[in-house]
């Protein structure tokens, strides 16, 4: 099926009626210019039409003089969230997508931007975990369910991952799990569709996928069920998906600053002083995207930690990437970060 934006595309020749019956027919509120090579020249509206109309052209006249020269326009690459920014600041609806030899190979529309898109992608949250740093708020209470404004952590997870159009989920349960279990069920109540992965012991962020049953078809995510984080988890299987990764793994910049005066020697020899250095690094965010085939490489019942796994895959000679995020992010494995996690969720 042809593409909508490809039926509103017309040649530099066009005249205003062909403008104006492409407009009625396309229904999208705007036509794209292109040149005998295919490039992007402009962009006509309904209200450029108009203005012409005004000044006295007719049905008949050329489109030259009401073109939109040199449009706003986005790479294929450039985030959802971005793109809303774009058509917010710019008040207009509608952005094409070009490539690097300025070919029109999308468009997006605002009344569809808007609208998440549904993903039949599984998503997989880690939730067995015993949460021995927080005692003893988890002596009776597995960590994901401890409530942060009001309600569990899980229940923020799931919610961001529905509202980004997220319908499957998987929870890899252990310490209390019928707790989970009999608060969320079987996600009907919340209106997607929840399963589970029961460990006899614990498996690490890794391993209890090894106890899938039915292997995904496509690309999915996992994230552990103690990170709170705005990150935008189809945003970040897009990137996956985009780079050709079998892995990608979410990471947040961190910087340390060294308390001392730092002295570089060589033998004994002083070449050099650093003040108090400060060490840039990226720090593993605990959200993942993976491919099926990284399944492969594990074994049921056997523990595994996910840098392990990327390891692995790695040594297969498999591309591994890392996606930096910027999104306010929280790995709540403490007593005060839990109430400034609740903090955080009461003031957004």
């Amino acid at each position: 099926m042809e593409k909508i934006y490809c039926q509103a595309i017309l040649p530099l020749d066009s005249t205003i009626q062909d403008v104006i019956s492409n407009l009625d027919k396309v229904a999208i509120k705007i036509v794209l210019i292109v040149n005998e090579s295919g490039v992007l020249e402009g962009t006509i509206s309904d209200g450029d039409i108009r203005r012409g109309l005004l000044r006295g052209l007719g049905l008949k006249s050329h489109i030259d003089s009401i073109i939109h020269r040199n449009p706003i326009v986005v790479p294929p690459e450039m985030a959802r969230e971005t793109v809303m920014k774009l058509m917010v600041a710019n008040k207009i609806q509608q952005i094409p997508v070009v490539n690097e030899q300025n070919h029109v190979v999308g468009l997006h529309l605002w009344d569809e931007i808007t609208i998440p898109a549904v993903r039949h992608n599984l998503m997989v949250i880690m939730a067995g975990g015993m949460g021995t740093r927080l005692r003893p708020h988890t002596e009776n209470c597995p960590k994901p369910m401890l409530p942060v404004a009001g309600k569990p952590m899980l229940e923020h997870i799931i919610e961001r991952a529905k509202s980004e159009g997220f319908s499957s989920f998987v929870l890899a349960i252990h310490y209390l799990g019928q707790m989970i279990e009999d608060y969320f069920g079987n996600g009907e109540q919340m209106g997607v569709r929840i399963d589970y992965l029961r460990e006899q012991f614990p498996l690490g962020t890794a391993g209890a996928l090894g106890l899938l049953n039915l292997r995904p078809k496509t690309p999915f995510l996992v994230t552990n069920g103690d990170v709170l984080t705005d990150i935008r988890y189809g945003e970040l299987l897009d990137f996956h998906i985009r780079n050709s990764a079998a892995a990608t793994m979410a990471v947040r910049a961190h910087e340390w600053q060294h308390p001392f005066g730092v002295v570089q020697t060589k033998g004994i020899d002083i070449v050099g002083f650093q003040e108090k250095p400060v060490h840039r690094s990226h720090i593993n965010a605990g959200v993942y995207a993976l491919n099926p085939e990284a399944l492969s490489l594990l074994e049921s019942n056997e523990h595994c930690d996910m840098p392990a796994l990327f390891e692995r895959l790695q040594a297969q000679t498999k591309r591994i990437a890392a996606y930096p995020i910027h999104e306010p992010w929280l790995d709540v494995g403490r007593p005060d970060d839990l109430k400034q996690a609740s903090t955080a969720v009461e003031n957004n």
